[in-house]
Order: C-alpha cells, then sequence, then structure tokens
C-alpha cells in the first residue's frame, strides 16, 4: 500500500456521497472528527453526522472525518507505516489543531487507541506536547456517562450534547493564549472534563475515596453535564451526508424527541437524556422535504417517539411526500390504531418493542410500566392492522429474576406468536417473531449502578435453559449475547482509570481480552462482581448528570419491592381510572 492509495480511496468515498462538505483550510480552525469504528459504521450514526454539521457550520472551522479503516486495510496501512487522512482533503490528522472522537459504544474503546496510533499521536495525553500535537477531545454517548476507562487518552472529555459543547469548545480556542490556558478555561465550563486536573484517592481496599480536582482547572465539584434547554430553536439532528456505502442506505434519519420520562431503572439513556424535549414539526418536516432527493426511507430516531405532540402529523406529512418509515422501537403505552395504520400504510411491515420481561413482576422491578396484558393487546392492534413481522427486546440477569420468570419470557412470546399465527392466516402470510436477550450490565448513572453483574456462569445455564424453553416455537427466533462478551463490555462500562493499561493491551493483541487483564493485572471481578452501595465515590461521580443520588436510591429501594414509579402520562391515566376502579 501507498500512500496514493489512502488518497484514491478517500476521494472516491467523497465522489459517492451527497452532503460533504469541503472548506479549504486557510486561517480555519481545523478539525479532524473521527469515528472509532469502520465508515460504514459511523456513517450510520447521527450524532458523529450532527457534530460534522455543527462544525462546519461556523464559517471559520473546518471539520473533516476519518474512520477505522476496514481489518485488511488497516493491517496494509500499518505495515506500510501510513498515517491516518481525513476524507475531505487528505490530510494527515496530525496536521489538525484538533482531534474529536465521537465514541457510542463501549466495543470501541480500544479502537480510540488505534486511531491515535496510526495518527502518529502518543496515546497517552501526559505524553503529548502542545503546538506538536493536536488537542485531542474526547464526546460522545459514553463518555458522559463513565468517562473514566478513557480518561488516561483524552486532553478534555466533552460530557453532554453536542449542540452546547461544539460552540463553547471553538470560542475558548479561539480566545486560548496556550494549552494550559485552553484546559483551565475549558475545565471551567458546563460539560467540559479536563482528566489532568483530577486525581484519583484510593482507599487501601481499593475503592475510590474520592477525586482530587485542581481549582483551576475545573475541581473540586462535579462538572456538569451540558445540555441544551429547549429544542425550540434547533434543528434536529439529521443525516446531513448521503452514501450508498452504509448501513443504511437511502434512510433519512431524523431526531424526533430527545429523551424519555419512563425512567426505566436499567436505562442510562432514560436518565441522561432528560428533559424530554420535542423537535419542532416545521423543522422536522422541512428537512424531510429537503431529503426527499436522496432517500425514499425515513428513520425516525427517538427513545420515545410518541412524546412529540404533533407525531401523527409528522407521520401523515411524510407518508405524503412518498417515504416509507420505519420508526427505531415504539413505546407500547403510546401506540394506537391511527399511528400503527400510518406506519403500514407507508410500508412499514415490522416494529420494535420491548418488553424486556416476561413478567409483570420483573417488569415493575425494572420500572417498565406495562404489564403482559397490554403487551398482548397492543399486538392484536399491530398484527390485526398489518404489521406481519415483531423484534422483541429482553434482558436476563435482573434483580430477583428467578426460572419463572424465564417460562414467563417463553409464555408471553409463545402468546404473541399465537396472535401473529391468527392474523397472519386470515392474510394467508405468515411474518416472524425474532427476539433479542441481552444480560443485564448494571450502567453507571441509573438506579442499578450500585448493584453487581451476574456471574456470568449463571447467566449462560439461564441462557441454555431459554434457548431450550422457545427451541418448538415455529416462526420464533430467539438470539442471546454471549455472558463473556458482556462480561468485557461490563469491565469498560463500570471501569475507572485503572482500567487504561488493559484498553491499550487488548489494542495492541488483537482483541484478546482475557490475555489483556492477566498480563495487566487488572481484576476485573472487583469492577463487575462487586457490590457498590457503600462506596464512597463512583468513577462517575466525576461527572454531574443531573439526577440526585437520592432518587436513584430510592428507585433501588423500590426495585426490591418490585413497585413501580409511574411516569407522568400513566399517573394521569391512573387518577382518571381511581373512580371506576374505587
Amino acid at each position: 500500500m501507498k500512500a496514493q492509495d489512502l488518497r484514491d480511496r478517500a476521494r472516491a468515498t467523497l465522489a459517492r456521497e451527497a452532503g460533504a462538505i469541503v472548506k479549504p483550510h486557510g486561517q480555519r480552525l481545523r478539525v479532524a472528527l473521527a469515528f472509532p469504528n469502520t465508515y460504514h459504521i459511523g456513517m450510520s450514526n447521527l450524532g458523529f453526522q450532527t457534530v460534522y454539521r455543527l462544525f462546519n457550520e461556523m464559517e471559520d472551522v473546518v471539520c473533516e472525518r476519518v474512520f477505522l479503516p476496514p481489518r485488511q486495510e488497516l493491517q496494509d496501512q500499518r505495515a506500510a507505516g501510513l498515517k491516518l487522512l481525513t476524507i475531505e482533503s487528505q490530510t494527515p490528522v496530525k496536521e489538525f489543531d484538533v482531534f474529536a472522537l465521537s465514541v457510542s459504544f463501549e466495543w470501541d474503546y480500544p479502537n480510540v487507541l488505534t486511531l491515535l496510533r496510526l495518527a502518529g499521536l502518543p496515546i497517552y495525553a501526559a505524553e503529548r506536547q502542545a503546538g506538536r500535537d493536536p488537542l485531542v477531545v474526547l464526546g460522545g454517548a459514553v463518555t458522559f456517562v463513565n468517562p473514566e476507562p478513557l480518561a488516561l487518552f483524552a486532553d478534555v472529555i466533552a460530557a453532554g450534547e453536542g449542540e452546547e459543547l461544539v460552540p463553547t469548545l471553538v470560542q475558548r480556542i479561539r480566545e486560548a493564549t496556550g494549552r494550559e490556558s485552553l484546559l483551565q478555561a475549558l475545565g471551567q465550563d458546563r460539560g467540559f472534563y479536563v482528566p489532568s486536573a483530577w486525581t484519583p484517592d484510593y482507599a487501601p481496599d481499593g475503592t475510590l475515596r474520592g477525586m482530587i480536582g485542581d481549582p483551576a482547572r475545573g475541581g473540586p465539584a462535579p462538572v456538569r453535564k451540558a445540555a441544551v434547554r429547549t429544542t425550540d430553536l434547533l434543528d434536529p439532528p439529521h443525516t446531513q451526508i448521503f452514501t450508498p456505502d452504509t448501513e443504511f442506505g437511502s434512510r433519512f434519519l431524523i431526531e424526533v424527541v430527545r429523551g424519555c420520562a419512563n425512567l426505566c431503572r436499567f436505562c442510562w439513556a432514560g436518565y441522561n437524556y432528560l428533559p424530554v424535549r420535542a423537535f419542532d414539526t416545521g423543522r422536522i418536516l422541512a428537512l424531510a422535504e429537503k431529503a426527499r432527493a436522496h432517500a425514499n426511507r425515513v428513520g425516525l430516531v427517538s427513545i420515545a417517539l410518541c412524546d412529540h405532540p404533533d407525531i401523527e402529523v409528522i407521520l401523515e406529512r411524510m407518508a405524503g411526500m412518498g417515504y416509507s418509515i420505519s420508526p427505531a422501537s415504539l413505546r407500547l403505552d403510546d401506540l394506537n390504531e391511527s399511528i400503527v395504520r400510518r406506519l403500514v400504510t407507508s410500508g412499514e411491515r415490522g416494529v420494535t418493542i420491548a418488553p424486556e420481561a416476561g413478567s409483570d413482576r420483573l417488569r415493575r422491578v425494572i420500572n417498565k410500566t406495562f404489564t403482559n396484558e397490554e403487551i398482548l393487546d397492543k399486538a392484536n392492534l399491530l398484527f390485526a392492522n398489518g404489521v406481519e413481522n415483531l423484534k422483541l427486546y429482553f434482558m436476563i440477569g435482573l434483580p430477583t429474576e428467578t426460572d419463572e420468570d424465564l417460562v414467563a419470557m417463553r409464555d408471553l412470546t409463545a402468546q404473541l406468536r399465537g396472535i401473529m399465527l391468527h392474523h397472519g392466516r386470515t392474510r394467508g402470510r405468515i411474518g416472524r417473531i425474532v427476539a433479542s436477550v441481552n444480560p443485564l450490565i448494571p450502567k453507571p448513572g441509573t438506579a442499578f449502578q450500585w448493584m453487581p453483574m451476574e456471574d456470568p456462569a449463571i447467566t449462560d445455564k439461564k441462557a441454555k435453559r431459554l434457548k431450550k424453553l422457545v427451541a418448538d416455537l415455529d416462526n420464533v427466533y430467539f438470539t442471546v449475547k454471549s455472558e463473556r462478551h458482556s462480561f468485557y463490555q461490563a469491565l469498560m462500562s463500570l471501569g475507572d482509570r485503572r482500567v487504561a493499561p488493559a484498553i491499550d493491551m487488548v489494542e495492541r493483541n488483537g482483541g484478546n481480552w482475557r490475555e489483556a487483564v492477566e498480563v495487566t493485572g487488572v481484576n476485573a471481578d472487583f469492577y463487575i462482581f462487586r457490590d457498590r452501595s457503600t462506596d464512597a465515590y463512583l468513577p462517575w461521580d466525576v461527572i454531574d448528570g443531573g439526577m440526585k443520588q437520592s432518587f436513584f436510591r430510592s428507585e433501588l429501594d423500590k426495585s426490591t419491592r418490585a413497585e413501580w414509579t409511574l411516569p407522568p402520562k400513566r399517573q394521569q391515566e391512573n387518577a382518571k381510572l381511581l373512580p371506576v376502579l374505587s
């Protein structure tokens, strides 16, 4: 491989795109924006495309993209000693002022280091030099939940939403007289965590007593997550660049609502994207109209799609534009016949829902606020109105889970299958049910953050038991995620800075996590299987996500009693029912 090959590939990629932004560098601030996975995956990420747009909307900023090369190309590039080049101008990343990485998944942590090495940068922030190396900024969903496993690799970690963070970062860079003054200024701003300004204080038993912060760089108060107060004046995140070389191809993705008020106790996204904010209907429709020249399908992105007050208007107008409409997932308690009919009329034949558990009792434990009766009722609504296929999300390893709950999962799925068969035979076309089952990882910033993960040996037995239970269900397909896979994901999710050497090692040894943990001496069990309820400080407490610890404690207590915390909408519904019930 030669440098010219990399430039030719970048130009070919650019030629197949619509919507890429190419600017002359001149005196502009230069930002290389990376997604730590392949182009195929990264260009399907709405957050990544949004940050690209936000930077480039500033006249004096030029932002260009880089991605992890595919496996064989990566090997060839390493063997040839070639550096990472941007797509837009084929410029080496090391020549930029800022190297920003948008990190959405724990499994991409080693890829962050791969990109740093390909760019010719030291992977540890302490080894970089101002004036020689670009400022390395990490952002994205996982970094403001628990930034500590990546803290030693970042000069700055952006905690929160890009609409707030990008303008502040650019302004501070413009004003700074040098790297140190920049870090000091950012450390005082909401949403910016400067890891070098903080020193962990470990107790003799290895737990954290706290983080000692440098007041000049933002410590010792926790870094408050940055979030937009209102979406009224914002363009919603949407597909900026269309390309055939990506997972969603000709689909236009657009965020409709941000946040979810249901507060499922396992869901970090539900807590961290509060409050619920709907984007302006007019802006959503205008962007969809503009994108119609490049897309025939629209993907509506939201945790709680039907929380948008104008969702039926949006569906109707988009269908009128000729779009086939695909929601990311649907919350059962918001479905009605009008919405389902609009989706089916637009061409959608499959719907995703998330029962998470098979029993009402276990659903109360995790605060999934609907019952089996409601699930079956909504499934009948879906299949009766033309939906053919159903995708289900379940979890195993939940608190207080028993074999009865696994049987209940099988029974619920069998009942859903019965409804599907009934309506499918009437139409003369039988669909299928695909269930994805994931072991619970107690996530930072949730009510379960103090809990240990279930022993993988126990989870494995449950997985095998579940597979046997559903083996006789035709047209039903269960996929159970590996408990070993979840083990290392949990390590990255729940770890602190002492996990960094293992991430470094696994990047260098080709992905062998078992070897990396053994060689570096990282005690994975300490992070994954230990009850943290008496810890003085948790690694992620350095970020203030906006939810009080007392609330999380209360929710954890309620889970032990299998007691719901109803969202406002359900509280109102129950209030209306009280006179009838009494």
